[in-house]
């Protein structure tokens, strides 16, 4: 293939033109305890503080670097280009610098491209070498988190371990092989989904897919598995007896899936539990989430009801008797009656209300009881299960019809396929929405759309989907990812530059191809059908930060046309770009069964790209089709349909190198690391949000669009400042009503306190999460502030010091806004739907997207 540069030159480097700048990365709590610390990372000067600790935290490798590295020749690749092994004695440690991190990924898919054949020169794989990395420093595009993770440790620093029990296909033969490294071969994908048979333990059956899992968990990606194979409650056994049925094997796989640390660090894996709308256990598994999120409520509400209520019993009973009775005795000492009487009528165990008095007896004067709370990574929830997995239940058209209809649905048995039980489709279906409305699963997914549009039918059904569910395809087949940031093309008249994307989706394209030849995969039957499928999924990220940045609204005709234009036009140009892949290198092997399905799926997009409302062939739903009149970005409608006619054509001549090039992912990590303000296809949440970390930390997210939004609406400079201040506030408790520099001092505060206070305002919900022990120091607390422990440990510093909530809330809002532009000056009431959230924003926002949006 040859490659053109738009990012870099010939002669230069590909870094040209970025300040690259020492970092530091502190990640904190609310209360200001210290989660992760990085000194000196270099990184573009150009990120935000969001994206480095990012960077910092989840991506830079972080032990196993030597400091000397030598190249290891290889016959027939550039020397440039070879891998790289330590210097015998050199000393070893992590990655100081962004750019290492890009050089280990774009250097490891030139490097595997270059293998594999798909530069026409030299000067073309140095050319996309550049243009990766420039891209990648540029955030205009990025993998998702597996490939950050593992790609290029082996290249790049000869790291590698023995073998996990992963397989991978020689490119050069087609065969599988067991593969005897870990990093040699990376693991890059994100998304698989794989099956499982109704057996216990033997290979592919329910105990071999939670060792499956744990290889993609440990090297961070996730897994998604339909289960509706498995028998049902009550179902024969073999062996005489009856089957424990479907949720006592899922909770053993999501006690499994929460053990481990996706991709060697605090990352939570990710996990999809599909079943189909027929299943017999359908009922208990729907109900499955909202019956442990009340066994949360439960554990927290009664947990801090006993132990109030024990507290009390144990301060009655330390209460000495005027009259010299036993204090431990409810006959003789009416306020341990009480406290007694009370714990009982609030349930609280006996035997906890008599252990108390014991302790008391014998001289304790408190007694240990463990209290819970509502936080996802709390003990409470790590009790309960089904918190590590997504769950989905499996739609057909024919139960949405019997729903509309207001009929029967039948639940069959897996072993013999007989009616089971026969419930109403509607109450089924309120079942659905009930429990998703109390704990937000399960999802559904719509199965007959779903295989209407599925490019190889000639294997099998689409079954399930990985846990995010942008992906879909058949079973044991993977997916790798990567987004492309959408304000990264965005020039400066507020146009689209639609050759720069075009450029990007075509490079990246290659990058996620590369990808799947130079992969292995957690079982021989993934890595033989990824071979043979060769899935992708690019994407793209911050669709609600273009449409807000250009002054239009998400919920809005004009806006549904962009995101579908931009999409149109990235998929097809993908498909194009495939095309171009398979002209040179050969479809995938699983083409020629399904080439007839595929080219049908593809003339359907090309139908509903240039706005077709009907001709589209073997589909039960017709699509809504790009109204590209109603696109306001000027060029992308046009662009798209054409990209869509290059595809049709440039398939009918070569076939496809890829069954599927696109998906629309959450984009959630990646999306920081690339300063995106709104992730995937999504509006934003609020105009200033906070994300918790898995493992601890909080970020604080402030949409930085708003003034380039209220620019594109034709507001001054002076409006904007103040609409902005309004909004964001003024980051400083400087000349704040009530909570101010003097008044601090006023309370024994140094100016060195006051610095330090300052120093942790930009990164706070409320300004009372600054005022603690971590920010101020202990030592401070006590010697300058005369508190003591008890306040010290309990954070409510300020309360404490005098100042009273209508103060502090004051200068709360001086300080951070009012985190919406409601209410803001001069803005005009037709401009806030441009604002508008998928929640209403701070404090005093009223406004929020409609559901339909």
């Amino acid at each position: 293939m040859r490659i053109d540069r738009r990012f870099t030159t010939e002669n230069g480097s590909a870094y040209d033109g970025i300040d690259f700048t020492p970092r530091d990365s502190e990640i904190r709590n609310p209360d200001g305890s210290v989660i992760f610390k990085a000194r000196g990372i270099g990184a573009p000067a150009s990120w935000s503080q969001v994206a480095i600790d990012i960077l910092a935290q989840k991506y830079v490798r972080k032990a196993g670097v030597p400091s000397a590295t030598e190249p290891v020749p290889e016959p027939g690749v550039p020397e440039w280009l070879c891998r790289r092994r330590p210097i015998a004695g050199t000393p070893t440690g992590g990655e100081t610098d962004a750019r290492q991190v890009f050089d280990r990924l774009a250097g490891t898919w030139t490097y595997w491209g270059w293998k594999g054949g798909y530069f026409s020169s030299e000067e073309d794989a140095l050319a996309y070498f550049d243009e990766m990395r420039a891209m990648l420093a540029r955030q205009m595009g990025a993998p998702n988190s597996p490939q950050w993770f593992n790609t290029g440790l082996h290249w790049a620093y000869g790291i590698d371990g023995p073998s996990q029990g992963h397989f991978h296909v020689d490119h050069a033969t087609g065969e599988s092989h067991a593969s005897t490294s870990a990093y040699e071969r990376p693991q890059p994908h994100a998304c698989f989904i794989q099956s499982v048979a109704d057996d216990l333990v033997n290979e592919g059956g329910i105990m071999d897919l939670w060792v499956r899992e744990a290889r993609l968990f440990k090297y961070g990606s996730g897994s998604g598995t339909n289960y509706s194979r498995l028998r049902a409650e009550g179902e024969p056994l073999s062996g005489g007896g009856k089957s424990s049925g479907l949720l006592s094997f899922l909770k053993i796989g999501d006690r499994a899936a929460g053990a481990i640390k996706s991709g060697g660090t605090t990352r939570r894996a990710a996990k999809m539990v599909t079943i189909d709308i027929d299943h017999p256990d359908i009922e208990a598994y729907i109900d499955w989430k909202a019956v442990e999120e009340r066994k949360v409520a439960a554990l927290v509400t009664g947990s801090k009801l006993a132990r109030r209520h024990l507290d009390r019993v144990m301060k009655a009973c330390c209460a000495p008797a005027s009259d010299g009775t036993d204090a431990c005795d409810p006959k003789g000492n009416p306020k341990l009656r009480k406290a007694v009487r009370d714990a009982r009528e609030a349930a609280v165990p006996e035997n906890y209300i008599r252990q108390v008095i014991q302790f008391a007896r014998q001289g304790f004067t408190g007694m240990e009881f463990e209290t819970y709370d509502t936080d996802w990574d709390s003990e409470a929830y790590l009790t309960v299960s089904g918190q590590n997995a997504n769950n989905s239940v499996r739609l057909t058209d024919d139960f949405l019809k019997a729903v509309e209809a207001d009929g029967e649905w039948a639940l069959t048995r897996r072993t013999d396929g007989a009616v089971a039980k026969t419930v109403r489709a509607r109450d089924l279906m309120d079942r659905i929405a009930r429990a998703a409305w109390s704990s937000a699963d399960p999802g559904v997914q719509f199965d007959t759309t779903i295989n209407d549009w599925h490019t190889c039918p000639a294997e099998g059904r689409i079954n399930a989907s990985n846990p995010c569910s942008e992906y879909m395809f058949l079973d044991d087949t993977a997916c790798n990812l990567a987004s492309l940031n959408l304000m990264a093309f965005r020039t400066t008249d507020g146009g689209f530059d639609i050759d720069d994307f075009r450029h990007a989706v075509r490079l990246w394209t290659v990058a996620l191809e590369i990808s799947v030849l130079m992969a292995q995969f957690p079982s021989r039957r993934i890595a033989e059908l990824s071979h043979r499928y060769r899935t992708l999924g690019l994407g793209y990220a911050n669709i609600g930060g273009l449409l807000m940045a250009s002054g239009i609204p998400y919920d809005s005709d004009g806006g549904r046309a962009v995101a579908g234009a931009i999409t149109a036009l990235m998929t097809g140009t993908a498909y194009a770009a495939s095309a171009e892949m398979a002209g040179e290198l050969g479809a995938f092997p699983g083409y020629d069964e399904n080439a007839a399905a595929m080219l049908r799926v593809i003339r359907n997009h090309r139908r509903a790209a240039h706005g077709e409302g009907r001709g589209y062939e073997g589909l039960s739903t017709p699509p809504v089709p790009l109204d590209g009149a109603a696109c306001p970005l000027a060029g992308l409608a046009a662009a798209a349909r054409e990209a869509w006619d290059a595809a049709l054509a440039d398939g009918e001549r070569h076939g496809y190198r890829n069954a599927q090039t696109t998906v629309v992912a959450p984009t959630g990590t990646i999306g920081l690391v690339m300063d995106c303000e709104t992730t995937g296809i999504e509006p934003d949440f609020a105009l200033v949000k906070y994300k918790k970390l898995a493992g601890g930390g909080y970020f604080k997210i402030i949409n930085g669009l708003v003034p380039e939004a209220l620019a594109s609406l034709g507001y001054d400079a002076g409006q904007i400042a103040e609409i902005e201040r309004h909004a964001v506030g003024h980051g400083t408790l400087k000349g704040a009503p009530g909570v101010d520099h003097a008044a601090l001092a006023g309370r024994g505060f140094t100016p060195a306190m006051i610095e330090a206070v300052e120093a942790a305002l930009p990164g706070a919900f409320d300004i009372r999460f600054v005022f603690n022990r971590f920010t101020l120091g202990e030592r401070a607390c006590r010697e300058h502030l005369n508190l003591d422990d008890t306040v010290i440990e309990s954070g409510d510093i300020l309360t404490e010091l005098g100042f009273t909530k209508e103060e502090i809330d004051a200068a709360n809002l001086h300080c951070g806004g009012a985190m919406t532009v409601e209410g803001a000056p001069h803005l005009r009431e037709e401009d806030l739907p441009v604002f508008d959230c998928a929640s209403p924003c701070g404090r005093i926002g009223r406004r929020h997207l409609r559901t339909e949006a």
